[in-house]
């Protein structure tokens, strides 16, 4: 959960700001995993900080939805395309990608569990980026 938050500050995903009475503030949860290695050993535990999502009103706290997916058609097309020129490919993995959107719509989220900041309650976080669950 550590590795979560400080992932999440480090790329200035949210404001901390006092709560405002006609902000519609979003909940969130984690959902934790365990990740397995290849012999289905237990190789650590995640966890990932997500937003409530479906109590967002369409035209209040989002407007259009886009997701940028690649179709299998143009992934094929690519690498035939490299295999016929013969060229060199690489891959890579990305960690956070989705929390690199930045938002246009002003959307609030309330204090995670168990990292609430004491004396500060009355404090929210206004999101700049995206974070998972969010419309």
């Amino acid at each position: 959960m550590d590795e979560e938050i400080e992932a999440i500050e480090k790329n200035d995903t949210w404001d901390f700001i006092y709560f405002l009475k006609d902000q519609n503030i979003i909940g969130v949860k984690w959902v934790y995993k365990t990740k397995l290695n290849e012999k289905g050993e237990i190789e650590r535990f995640k966890a990932r900080l997500v937003s409530k999502g479906f109590s967002q009103q369409s035209g209040i706290d989002f407007g259009e939805m886009f997701s940028p997916v690649a179709r299998l058609d143009t992934i094929r097309a690519v690498l035939t395309t490299i295999t016929h020129n013969k060229w060199k490919v690489y891959q890579m993995d990305v960690k956070s990608t989705f929390l690199n959107g930045i938002l246009d719509e002003e959307i609030y989220v309330q204090q995670p569990p168990c990292y609430e900041v004491e004396g500060k309650e009355d404090k929210v976080y206004r999101l700049k980026k995206a974070l998972y669950g969010v419309k």
